[in-house]
């Protein structure tokens, strides 16, 4: 079967390519797809050279849903929706696929969503209830990321849940700070940010500060870090210092940098680093459950979408990274026309 893929050629260069499609496994055709800033380090070429040499051309973006065209197996029929799975096993061994030197992640180890049709292993696709958000369904792959993060935590932390932190107001600090109310109703959860704007968006949160006025008395028995980047380091130094002791710092935020880390009061406080990075299947059949036993959570995650725009043409998708770089907040959702 004949396939047009989207790839980008050279930072903000998109062309089309004419690839083909085997009939086996699952058959999907995106209809939304959502701008990760991995997605934007590629398209803007911020990424270093060598590592854009070695990518591209490439095709973008890893968070998206669509509609099952053909199943080989015949466990899904035509026209059923389902979330796919970027992260792609070559092989086993003892380690979780997304943390697998055998796997290989779409939009950065091979091409990614932005195709006319795309074909993925039966356990690469989960399927989606009719009655889904599908704007937000569209980002469900972020969702599974903080997801799998807080499994984690739950296995490891020893002590007390009583105050949960989370630093970060962008995307992902939202998307955790909610998962954690909704999966520890009995815990506070407290949201550290720079930005009141954002921060006043986290109405569902117990307590909520700007990192510059903390008071002297706030305390928190575990703490999720999805800051990122160089700002990273500060986010931790003040988890470090407040948090309990044996507590456990989650680790979300990216840096392309080596950040520092008080490895002292690390080693006094006992505490646990634990570094969270991309998901896997049992995380996206999670994440469905939980949004299908708790419909209202689609509400407040409606509020990260900032930009919705129809894709009929490269010089639509080339205008929404455009639009996508400039907010200062939330997501935009691809509906993919082409």
């Amino acid at each position: 079967m004949i396939n047009i893929v989207y790839r980008l050629k050279s930072p903000k260069f998109f062309e089309e390519s004419i690839d083909e499609v085997e009939l086996d496994g699952v058959i999907v055709r995106p209809t939304h797809l959502s701008i990760c800033q991995a997605d934007q380090r590629y398209y803007q070429g911020s990424r270093p050279a060598n590592i854009l040499d070695e990518k591209l051309p490439m095709a973008l973006i890893h968070e998206a849903i669509g509609e099952v065209v053909f199943d080989s197996e015949g466990n899904f029929k035509s026209g059923d929706m389902v979330v796919m799975i970027p992260n792609t096993p070559f092989g086993e061994d003892v380690y979780s696929p997304n943390y697998s030197y055998s796997s290989k992640f779409r939009g950065s180890g091979f091409d990614g969503f932005t195709s006319d049709l795309v074909n993925l292993p039966e356990d690469r696709v989960v399927k989606i209830p009719d009655d889904f958000n599908l704007n937000v369904s569209a980002f469900i792959e972020l969702i599974s990321v903080a997801y799998q993060g807080i499994s984690k935590f739950t296995q490891m932390a020893i002590t007390p849940k009583d105050n949960l932190g989370v630093w970060g107001d962008g995307n992902l600090g939202f998307i955790t700070a909610l998962l954690l109310k909704e999966l520890f109703p009995k815990s506070k959860v407290l949201v550290f940010g720079k930005h009141q704007e954002n921060l006043n968006l986290f109405s569902f949160a117990d307590e909520i500060y700007r990192i510059h006025d903390v008071d002297d008395d706030v305390v928190v028995d575990h703490a999720f870090e999805c800051v990122g980047s160089s700002a990273s380091q500060s986010a931790i130094d003040q988890i470090i210092d407040i948090i309990n002791p044996q507590g456990t710092i989650n680790l979300f935020g990216v840096s392309e940098y080596p950040v520092p880390i008080n490895t002292r009061m690390v080693l006094e406080k006992g505490l646990t680093i634990q570094g969270n990075s991309r998901s896997d299947r049992v995380d996206f059949v999670g994440v469905v459950e939980t949004l299908k036993q708790n419909p209202q959570l689609f509400e407040h995650l409606e509020k990260l979408i900032t930009n919705i725009c129809e894709i009929n043409s490269l010089g639509d998708l080339k205008d929404a990274f455009d639009k996508d770089y400039i907010s200062k907040f939330g997501k935009t959702i691809l509906k993919w026309n082409i």
